[in-house]
C-alpha cells in the first residue's frame, strides 16, 4: 500500500490508531481496577490467570493471523479482532466469579492479538522503514496516552461506579473503530499461489498453549502445582514434542505459518530474543506496582491511577522523541541500549521501596522506567521489519509480537511464583509464634482478627475498614499491629519481583550489543529501487 497518496495513507492511519486506542485503553483501564474486581469476585490465587489467559489467547492469535493477513490482507482480520474484543469486554462485565471472568478475558485477548498484529503490520504496508519509525513512535504513543487516562479512569470507575463499567465504558468507541476501518481501510486481493499451513498452525498452538499453561500453573497456592509435579512436567513434555513436530512440518511445507528461514537472519533472532526478555522483565514486574500502591501504601484505586501517570506521560514523550530521532538518522542500536539500561536502573530502584517510601519517590522511580521504555520499545518492531522483504512483513511482525507476548506471559507466571514464595516464607517468619492468641479472647473476635492476616484484604479498603470498625476498642491496637506486619510482608514479596525484573532487563541490555545495525530504508530508496527495476526490465525486453 506504499503507492497510496499521502492523504489516503493518513486517513488509513487515523482509522488504525482509533482501533489501537480502543484496544489499548481497555487494557490499561483494567490494571488499577483489577485488585478491586478480584476483591469482589474472590480468587486472589487466580489473579494472574485473568491476565495470563488474555496474553495467552492474544499470543496465539497474533502469530496465526500474521501469516493469514499476508495472504488475505489486513482488513478482514482487524475487523474480526475488534468484534471479538467487544464481545469479550461485554461478557467480562457480566462475570459472576473469577472463572467466568477468565473465560471472557480469553475472548477479549483473542481480539486484542488480532488487532495488534494487523495494525502494526499495516504500518509496514503503508510506509518504508525510515518513515515508519515516526508512525511507530506515534502508535506507541497511543499506548502511552491510554496509559495516562486508563489507570485514572479505571480507579475512578471502581471507586464511584459498579466495577462492570470498567469493561463497558469504551464499547461505543469500538463501534466507531469498526466503522472507520470498514470505510477507510483499503481492501487487498488474496495473494496467489499461497496456501494455509493448517498442520503448522495446529502444532504451533500445541507448543504455545502447554508451555504457557505450565508456567502459569507452576508454583504454590490454590490451583498451583509443584514445578516437579507430573502435571507441569507433562505440559513441558507436550510442548517439547509439539515443537519438534512443528519444526519438522515447517521445514517441509511450501507456505509455512512461521518460516524457519526468518531465524537465520541475526537481526530477527536477536530482536525477538530481546523482545522476549523485555516482555518478561517489564510486564512480569510492572503489573505488581498497583498492588504495592494500593495494598502497601493504602492508596485508593482513583489516586493509584494518578500515581501510575508519570510512567505513561514520560513514555509518550520519549517514544515520540525516539521515533523522530530514528526517522531522522536511520540509526537505532544506541537508542535501544540506552533505553534498556535506564529501564534496568528504574526497576532496581523499585526494589528498594518499602512501607515508609514516600509516594513521590514511587512516582519518580516509575518515571525513570518510563523514560527507558519510551526510548527502547519502538525499536525492535522496526528492526525486524527492516530486515526482511515486504512480502514477509505480516509474519515477521507477528513473530516479534509472539516473542514479546511469550515473554510477558512467562514473566507474569515466574514473577508471580517469586512473589508467592517470598510472601509465604515471610509470613511464616513474621507470624512464627502465632498471630492471634485464640485461647485468650472470644472465638468470634479471634476469627475477625484472623481475617486481617490475608494480604488480599489490603486491596479492598472499604471491607478492611468495616472489619476494623467492628472490633472492640481493646483489640484495635493489636489489629493495627497485625496489619503493619502484613503490609511489611506484602511489601517484601512485591519488591522481590522488581529486583527479578531488573536482573532480566540487564540481560536484554547485554543481548542488544549483539544486534546488527543496518540503515533503515526510506521511501526515497524504495522509489529509486522501483525505477531501477523498471529500467532493468525494459532493457531486458
Amino acid at each position: 500500500m506504499e503507492h497510496l497518496s499521502k492523504k489516503r495513507k493518513i486517513t488509513v492511519m487515523i482509522a488504525i490508531m482509533v482501533a489501537m486506542f480502543f484496544a489499548a485503553i481497555n487494557q490499561t483501564i483494567i490494571g488499577v481496577a483489577m485488585p478491586r474486581i478480584i476483591a469482589h469476585l474472590g480468587g486472589m490465587d487466580y489473579y494472574t490467570w485473568a491476565i495470563t489467559i488474555y496474553l495467552l489467547t492474544s499470543t496465539v492469535a497474533t502469530i496465526l493471523v500474521g501469516k493469514l493477513s499476508d495472504i488475505y490482507g489486513r482488513k478482514p482480520f482487524i475487523l474480526t479482532g475488534i468484534g471479538f474484543f467487544m464481545l469479550g469486554a461485554f461478557l467480562s462485565g457480566l462475570a459472576n466469579d473469577i472463572l467466568q471472568l477468565i473465560v471472557y478475558r480469553a475472548i477479549q485477548g483473542l481480539g486484542a492479538g488480532i488487532i495488534m498484529s494487523t495494525a502494526f503490520t499495516a504500518i509496514g504496508d503503508l510506509y518504508a522503514p525510515r518513515e515508519r519509525a515516526r508512525w511507530t513512535g506515534l502508535m506507541s504513543g497511543i499506548f502511552g496516552l491510554s496509559s495516562v487516562f486508563g489507570p485514572a479512569l479505571g480507579g475512578y470507575v471502581v471507586d464511584h461506579l459498579d466495577w462492570q463499567w470498567v469493561f463497558w465504558i469504551f464499547l461505543p468507541l469500538g463501534v466507531v473503530a469498526f466503522g472507520m476501518i470498514w470505510v477507510l481501510f483499503p481492501k487487498v486481493e488474496r495473494r496467489p499461489g499461497e496456501s494455509i499451513d493448517y498442520l503448522g498452525s495446529l502444532f504451533l498452538t500445541l507448543t504455545i498453549v502447554p508451555l504457557l499453561l505450565a508456567f502459569s500453573w507452576a508454583g504454590e497456592g490454590a490451583g498451583k502445582y509443584a514445578w516437579d509435579s507430573w502435571q507441569i512436567l507433562g505440559l513441558f513434555g507436550c510442548a517439547a514434542v509439539s515443537l519438534m513436530i512443528f519444526v519438522l512440518v515447517e521445514s517441509k511445507v511450501t507456505s509455512p505459518v512461521l518460516p524457519l528461514s526468518l531465524f537465520k537472519n541475526s537481526i530477527v533472532t536477536v530482536s525477538n530474543l530481546v523482545g522476549f526478555i523485555l516482555g518478561a522483565g517489564m510486564m512480569g514486574a510492572m503489573i505488581y506496582v498497583p498492588f504495592f500502591v494500593q495494598g502497601v501504601k493504602g492508596i485508593s484505586p482513583t489516586f493509584a491511577g494518578y500515581v501510575m501517570m508519570p510512567i505513561s506521560l514520560v513514555m509518550v514523550f520519549f517514544t515520540a522523541i525516539a521515533g523522530q530521532l530514528i526517522s531522522r538518522t536511520g540509526k537505532y542500536k544506541k537508542m535501544a541500549i540506552i533505553g534498556l539500561t535506564i529501564t534496568t536502573f528504574g526497576m532496581a530502584l523499585l526494589h528498594f521501596m518499602h512501607v515508609d517510601t514516600p509516594v513521590y519517590l514511587v512516582m519518580i522511580y516509575m518515571a525513570i522506567v518510563g523514560v527507558g521504555l519510551g526510548m527502547s520499545m519502538p525499536v525492535f518492531s522496526l528492526t525486524v521489519q527492516n530486515a526482511v522483504e515486504p512480502k514477509q512483513l505480516g509474519v515477521v511482525t507477528a513473530s516479534s509480537q509472539l516473542f514479546r507476548s511469550l515473554g510477558s506471559t512467562i514473566g507474569i507466571a515466574v514473577m508471580g511464583t517469586v512473589m508467592n514464595s517470598h510472601m509465604a516464607g515471610k509470613m511464616k517468619e513474621t507470624f512464627a509464634g502465632g498471630a492471634v492468641p485464640a485461647d485468650q479472647m472470644d472465638p468470634a473476635q479471634a476469627v475477625e482478627l484472623q481475617k486481617l492476616m490475608n494480604p488480599e484484604l489490603l486491596l479492598d479498603q472499604p471491607k478492611l475498614a468495616q472489619i476494623q470498625s467492628q472490633l472492640p476498642p481493646d483489640l484495635q491496637a493489636m489489629a493495627a499491629h497485625m496489619l503493619d506486619n502484613v503490609r511489611e510482608v506484602f511489601s517484601y514479596a512485591l519488591t522481590s519481583t522488581f529486583m527479578a525484573g531488573a536482573i532480566v532487563m540487564a540481560v536484554s541490555v547485554f543481548l542488544t550489543f549483539f544486534l546488527k545495525e543496518i540503515p533503515l530504508r526510506s521511501e526515497k530508496d524504495t522509489n529509486t529501487n522501483r525505477r531501477n527495476n523498471v529500467m532493468l526490465a525494459s532493457e531486458k525486453s
